[in-house]
C-alpha cells in the first residue's frame, strides 16, 4: 500500500494530482468546495482529471458522489496520441501545463492535441508555453521533438482553438545550476488577434512599443492576424511579451483584451507587466518557477541551483506539496545586493524506467 497523502480544498488540484501521479502515491483531496452553492468538481476539474485518464495507464479516480472528495491512485504515465476537448469554462493552458512536466516520463512520446481556448485573461497563453515554458526544458537535457504548433486561434467566451503539443521522454534529466541573470538584451512579442480589424494588431505593437522604446531599443513584436475558420469562434486579440537576456534567462508578461479594453491599454499594460517582472529579476519568470522546481526536484543526485526573484503565493504552495511527495526541502536564500532569491536542492535521481538506455 503506497503512503496516501491527503489536502483539503479545491486550491492547487492540478499540481497535486500531478505529484501524485509522478511520485506514485495516492492523493485524497476532501471538502471541495463543501461549502458552496454549487459543491464539489467544476466541470473542468472533471475534465482535467479524464485527460489524466487518457494519458495514464491503470489510474484510479474514486469521486464522491457530492464531488466534494476524490481519491487518486495513479498509474503509469502512458503518452501516445491523445485528444481532448478542454471546453471553454478554462483556456488550454490549464490542462497542458502539467502535462508538460509528465510528458518526458511517459512510455510513448507525447502527441497530444487539445481544443478550447488558446487565450484568456487567467491562464498563461500558448504563446507564452511555446515561447517561455518549452525553451526551459533544454536545460534540463530534454530537447528532443519538443514542440507547440498553434493551427487554431480561440478567444473566449467561445474558444474554437486547437494546438497539438509533441514531446520525446527521457531516461533521466541533467542536473542544472541556473544562478547568473545577466542583462536584458532583447525583447520579442506577438501580438495577435482573431475576428477584429487586422489594424488592431499593430495597435497593440505601437501601444507597447511607447513603453518599451524607453528602455531597450532591440524590440520586435510579430503581428498575428488569423482569418476564417483558424480564428476561432470568438472576437479577440492579445500581447504576449518575453524579454531575453545576455545568459539565456527569459522572463515574460502577456496580457489578453477584456470586455471594454480597447487595443491600447492592452498593449500598455503588457508591456508594464514585463517591466515588472524585469524589475524582480532572477533567471526564472513567475510562470515558469514551479516547472523549473519540480525538474529540480526529478534530477539526479546532485545540487541543484536557481535564482528567482519574488516567490509567488502559488510556488510557496507548490514548494510545501513537493515536501510532501518527494520528501525535498529547498533550501531558500535571499540575496540583498540583487533583491533575488537563490534556491537550491538535491535532485532524488528520478528515472524514466519505461525508457530503455540508449
Amino acid at each position: 500500500m503506497s503512503k496516501l497523502v491527503r489536502y483539503e480544498g479545491h486550491n492547487y488540484l492540478r499540481q497535486r494530482l500531478i505529484l501524485a501521479t509522478l511520485s506514485g502515491k495516492t492523493v485524497r483531496i476532501d471538502k471541495i468546495r463543501s461549502n458552496d452553492e454549487n459543491p464539489g468538481l467544476k466541470e473542468y476539474e472533471a475534465s482535467f482529471l479524464k485527460l489524466l485518464e487518457k494519458v495514464t495507464n491503470g489510474s484510479t479516480i474514486e469521486i464522491s458522489y457530492t464531488g466534494t472528495s476524490i481519491v487518486y491512485r495513479p498509474g503509469g504515465i502512458q503518452g501516445g496520441r491523445v485528444e481532448h476537448d478542454c471546453g471553454t469554462d478554462r483556456s488550454i493552458a490549464y490542462f497542458l501545463e502539467p502535462m508538460i512536466a509528465l510528458a518526458p516520463f511517459s512510455k510513448l512520446p507525447f502527441v497530444l492535441t487539445l481544443q478550447g481556448i488558446t487565450t484568456d485573461h487567467i491562464d498563461i497563453s500558448m504563446d507564452s508555453v511555446r515561447t517561455v515554458l518549452l525553451p526551459q526544458l533544454k536545460r534540463f537535457g530534454i530537447e528532443e521533438n519538443v514542440e507547440l504548433k498553434i493551427s487554431k486561434r480561440g478567444a473566449p467566451p467561445l474558444g474554437g482553438g486547437e494546438v497539438m503539443f509533441t514531446c520525446n521522454c527521457v531516461r533521466q534529466l541533467k542536473p542544472v545550476q541556473f544562478t547568473e541573470e545577466g542583462r536584458i538584451k532583447r525583447i520579442r512579442g506577438i501580438a495577435y488577434c482573431t475576428r477584429v480589424s487586422p489594424q488592431t494588431a499593430n495597435r497593440l505593437v505601437e501601444s507597447a512599443r511607447s513603453v518599451l522604446n524607453r528602455y531597450i531599443p532591440d524590440i520586435y513584436i510579430y503581428t498575428d492576424v488569423y482569418k476564417g475558420a483558424e480564428s476561432g469562434k470568438s472576437p479577440g486579440f492579445a500581447l504576449s511579451l518575453v524579454a531575453e537576456t545576455t545568459k539565456g534567462a527569459l522572463l515574460s508578461a502577456e496580457k489578453a483584451a477584456e470586455p471594454g479594453q480597447t487595443p491600447e491599454d492592452v498593449g500598455v499594460v503588457a508591456a508594464r507587466l514585463l517591466l515588472n517582472e524585469i524589475q524582480k529579476g532572477g533567471c526564472i519568470d513567475t510562470a515558469s518557477q514551479w516547472l523549473n522546481l519540480l525538474l529540480m526536484v526529478l534530477s539526479p543526485e546532485d545540487v541543484g541551483k536557481v535564482r528567482v526573484g519574488q516567490l509567488s503565493p502559488f510556488t510557496i504552495q507548490f514548494l510545501r506539496d513537493l515536501k510532501d511527495f518527494f520528501g525535498v526541502s529547498f533550501k531558500i536564500q535571499p540575496e540583498e545586493s540583487s533583491n533575488t532569491i537563490l534556491m537550491t536542492c538535491v535532485g532524488i535521481g528520478y528515472v524514466n524506467h519505461n525508457k530503455k538506455t540508449t
